[in-house]
């Protein structure tokens, strides 16, 4: 049976800059909780990291020197490491100051820029996209920590999204992958220490729909994996859904009411309860539409059975 939870407004952004496109939920150590704008309106070229205290609704947002894909905390307080355009940098909410830790992403390519990572052991994973969502040249990279090594995995991605590292009984890793156009969810064998991975099999298979995968996380137990669904269409509610990792089977589906465009989910601790937060977006939405969709752009939260968040490390710096 398939359990389905309507999930209701968290919190609003108060302005259109930061509705256009949220990203990237994130648990911060103090309670709040990270989001990333990953671009202020459809010609703008920044983007911001955005702090929210969920209790009292205050949101604080710094801008970033351009578009960001990801953003992850750190171990120094205040510090994220984040995707921006094409280097990984370290981006200092305190001061401003952004220090790059890597550059040349996607260098052999025009016009992409990076889109969505994960942090595993200090190590990132991310991929970048086609700024015009048509072709296969984008990458999937590893930034390697113990050498700070910019490793590439691929160069046919479109738009690179939700990934995951799973952990094996044998301790070896299984890469989960999201490139939304191909509306495929797949996995492949991750080795960090020589840089490589294997060649990716389907978890589950959506080409049968006519919305995409974005934004993805592993539950717990590390048996389910949670995505979130860009619809381009105009339903009246836009969903995200849990798949077994075994069997790729249905378990669970989120809907947040007036808003189509979910792009990421996270496990976050509320009111001592472990709930589900989706962030979703207008990008693409003209006036009348949004006008039908009024919570486009907002961060929803609904119930969970879990009783524990998914794991969300911070960088060691």
């Amino acid at each position: 049976m398939t359990i389905s939870t309507e999930c209701s407004v968290l919190f609003r952004p108060d302005s259109s800059e930061l509705r256009f496109l949220p990203e990237g939920p994130y648990s911060l150590t103090d309670g709040r909780i990270s989001w990333v704008a990953i671009q202020h309106g459809g010609d703008s070229v920044v983007g911001s990291i955005n702090i929210l205290d969920p209790g009292a609704g205050v949101n604080q947002s710094h801008e970033l020197p351009g578009r960001p894909g990801f953003a992850f905390s750190t171990s120094q307080p205040g510090v994220f490491v984040a995707g921006v355009e094409r280097s990984v940098g370290l981006f200092d909410t305190n001061t401003g100051g952004w220090t790059e830790l890597c550059g040349g992403v996607d260098s052999g390519v025009e016009d992409t820029i990076i889109n969505d990572g994960v942090l595993y052991r200090d190590n990132l994973i991310f991929g970048c996209k086609d700024l015009k969502f048509e072709d296969k040249k984008a990458g999937l990279y590893l930034w390697r920590s113990r050498d700070r090594s910019l490793i590439q995995l691929r160069d046919d991605q479109i738009c690179s999204n939700g990934k995951a590292v799973v952990p094996q009984k044998d301790d070896s890793l299984v890469l989960i992958d999201i490139d939304s156009p191909s509306k495929t969810i797949t996995r492949s064998s991750l080795d960090i220490e020589s840089g490589t991975m294997g060649q990716p099999s389907t978890v589950v298979d959506l080409t049968s729909e006519l919305i995409f995968p974005d934004g993805m996380i592993v539950t717990p137990d590390g048996h389910s994996l949670i995505v979130a669904f860009y619809d381009p269409g105009d339903p009246e509610f836009g969903v995200a859904r849990q798949y077994s990792l075994d069997s790729g089977a249905l378990q669970a589906v989120w809907t947040c009411p007036g808003s189509p465009r979910v792009t990421c989910p996270q496990l976050v601790r509320i009111d001592g309860q472990v709930q589900l937060l989706l962030t979703t977006a207008v990008e693409h939405m003209e006036p009348e539409q949004q006008q039908r969709h009024p919570n486009a752009g907002c961060l929803f939260i609904g119930g969970t059975t879990f009783d524990a968040v998914s794991d969300q490390p911070v960088l060691t710096v």
